[in-house]
């Protein structure tokens, strides 16, 4: 078999990597529904870019996450090192966008969590979605066509006043 037509294509890496985006943005949604978290928004765009999920909590507590999705044998840490300043100044500056277009939670306190989620693919296809209460830290999850784990939940992984 020649080498060249043994490897995936980059738009089909591109389309598998922005799956597995997806999945992983909903296996942490249902982490932190499980987590007694209310889902504002997923995905939610504008000129500065997306917030991956908006949560709130309690009285007073907006989560601005940002989910990060890599395969075995990535290079920065799971997506950790992808959280450089240049990004967090681009969550920072969506997450002023989104207050000021939903004053109704301004003052609220806000803080900027990271999800690190891995996943590998699985040779059997049946689709499977877990249930909210089935997600643990560390432990694989069957979901769809793939098996992810949320390896970490980083809350107030950075701070809007120190970028």
């Amino acid at each position: 078999m020649n080498r060249a037509n043994s490897r995936r294509s980059p738009k089909r890496n591109s389309a598998i990597a922005a799956q597995a985006g997806i999945l992983g943005e909903h296996l942490v949604r249902d982490w932190l529904l499980q987590q007694h978290w209310q889902i504002l928004h997923q995905r939610w765009r504008c000129r500065w870019g997306e917030l991956d999920l908006i949560a709130h909590q309690g009285q007073n507590t907006l989560a601005f996450v940002e989910v990060k999705v890599r395969g075995q044998g990535n290079w920065d840490r799971d997506g950790l090192l992808a959280m450089t300043t240049q990004k967090q100044i681009k969550l920072c500056k969506a997450a002023q966008l989104f207050l000021s277009e939903h004053p109704d939670h301004a003052n609220n306190f806000c803080r900027f969590d990271v999800a690190l989620v891995s996943w590998m693919p699985k040779l059997d296809r049946t689709a499977i979605s877990p249930s909210p209460e089935d997600i643990v830290l560390g432990q694989p999850v069957p979901y769809e066509s793939c098996s992810l784990t949320l390896e970490q939940y980083i809350a107030g992984a950075f701070d809007a006043f120190t970028v």
